[in-house]
């Protein structure tokens, strides 16, 4: 319902303003599809490297995994606002810009289309084969099912990698076409699987006060996944700064407008905010065992941290749409309403379809161990 009640007002309101709808729907579709991605890619991780920290959250991950078809489908407004959106769709632009005319090779709307369908369909194969084989697992394990959760978790890892990178590249660095980071993919995806893991914890510690989740989750999952989530802080922070101290060091012309447009004009009063509350505060916080242990505490960190991706995105993207300084439309809030309420509806859809725990899990005897 609030989906639905907030898409009424973005459609009202993007007649009122079109451009303003297209610049700000990039920006709420990528930090909801970063969720479905980044839980795709932890269930693939666990496939692989195995460990109790997984079992207990993969019905979560997998529901996530299985919202990528309705987020396809949010992804044709992008398609129709795609000329309000990028400076390279503009001919008269291109004319006039050298650098432009060298990329419309790989940067123009065709092409661009042709990779997002490509990204789609391996993104679809790899959560098909996932669920696909995690109802088979629920009938019957088999030493030949664990051999292909493993197979696929190490392909499909590098089929995300590859995907998403480009993906980031195409939907979010291609709005500063003369700009480029060979990190900027890095960044991201660790951004989503991080967003993924405090999602993740937020809905755990509200399932954990019923059954049958409180039957098997312990105080010891819940320190294993706040220790995952402290890793990928540290490791988005890490890459971060990274890219800062390159650029900074390097100092060269078209490198350095990038994150001008972020440290002037108000802009770096949010990367201030980044720097103090989605590093800063919860490495601090997340340091103490204790925290990690407690559902509720942990999963007020996580959604702080959920906040702070929203603004992180806000700073990658905003920048590129008002250079002359912040600019926040009211469109900014009502359209990650907008998909968060239809994205939040059918994921809990698709959670209550399966069973909550994986009984055939190799890794749930280790839990119900350590949950006794």
């Amino acid at each position: 319902m609030i989906g639905a009640v907030a898409s009424g007002l973005c459609l009202v309101a993007a007649f009122l303003s079109p451009v303003q709808f297209f610049r700000s729907y990039l920006f709420a579709y990528v930090f909801w599809v970063g969720l479905a991605l980044g839980s795709l890619a932890i269930t693939l991780l666990h496939h692989l490297s195995g460990g109790r920290w997984g079992a207990v959250i993969r019905r979560l991950l997998e529901s996530g995994t299985r919202t990528l078809p309705v987020l396809a489908l949010l992804f044709l407004p992008l398609v129709f606002g795609i000329k309000n959106i990028y400076i390279w769709t503009d001919q008269q632009k291109i004319a006039a810009d050298e650098i432009l005319k060298m990329k419309t090779i790989y940067l123009n709307i065709p092409f661009f289309l042709g990779r997002s369908v490509i990204y789609f369909a391996v993104w679809f194969h790899l959560a098909y084969m996932l669920n696909k084989w995690s109802r088979q697992e629920d009938q019957a394990s088999s030493n030949a099912l664990q051999s292909r959760f493993q197979m696929l978790g190490a392909y499909g890892l590098l089929l995300y990698g590859l995907t998403a990178t480009f993906a980031a590249v195409d939907w979010m660095m291609s709005l500063e076409p003369h700009w480029f980071s060979t990190i900027y993919g890095l960044i991201v995806i660790v951004g989503q699987v991080l967003s993924a893991f405090a999602f993740v914890i937020a809905i755990a510690s509200i399932l954990i006060q019923h059954k049958p989740l409180s039957d098997v989750m312990s105080p010891i999952q819940f320190h294993d996944l706040g220790k995952l989530m402290f890793a990928f802080v540290m490791i988005w922070a890490y890459l971060s700064f990274s890219q800062f101290l390159i650029i900074w060091s390097g100092n060269l012309p078209e490198e350095i407008p990038w994150y001008m447009h972020r440290l002037h004009h108000g802009w770096q009063v949010l990367g201030l905010v980044l720097v103090l509350f989605h590093f800063a505060l919860p490495f601090l916080l997340l340091l103490s065992r204790g925290r990690k242990k407690n559902p509720k505490i942990l999963a007020i960190i996580a959604v702080g941290i959920l906040l702070m991706r929203f603004v992180d995105l806000y700073w990658l993207i905003g920048p590129e749409f008002h250079h002359e300084g912040i600019d926040v439309h009211v469109l900014d809030f009502l359209l990650p309403v907008a998909i968060g309420g239809i994205w939040l509806a059918y994921f809990f859809k698709q959670l209550k379809s399966w069973p909550l725990i994986p009984v055939n899990d190799p890794n749930l005897k280790e839990v119900l161990e350590n949950a006794k």
